[in-house]
């Protein structure tokens, strides 16, 4: 059980970190200094953009819940 919520766990944190890397930059960032800020203050907020939002926050919420629940699995 430790094993199959391990390996899910860090599945699930490798999406999490490429959805994360995937969002434009704010402002004042790495992003930038490479140029990326000049299309993404044009660009605005698409639907993409949206549904990537929601996808990260669906992913983080399930990576602290796995965080959880491998803590109590762990614990016993």
């Amino acid at each position: 059980m430790i094993y199959v919520l391990g390996s899910i766990y860090i599945i699930v944190g490798l999406i999490t970190l490429s959805l994360v890397l995937l969002h434009s930059g704010r402002g004042g960032g790495l992003s930038d200094m490479f140029g990326g800020g000049l299309g993404a203050a044009a660009a605005g907020s698409t639907s993409m953009e949206r549904n990537l939002d929601r996808l990260t926050v669906l992913f983080g919420l399930v990576f602290v819940f796995l965080t959880v629940g491998l803590a109590f699995v762990i614990e016993q």
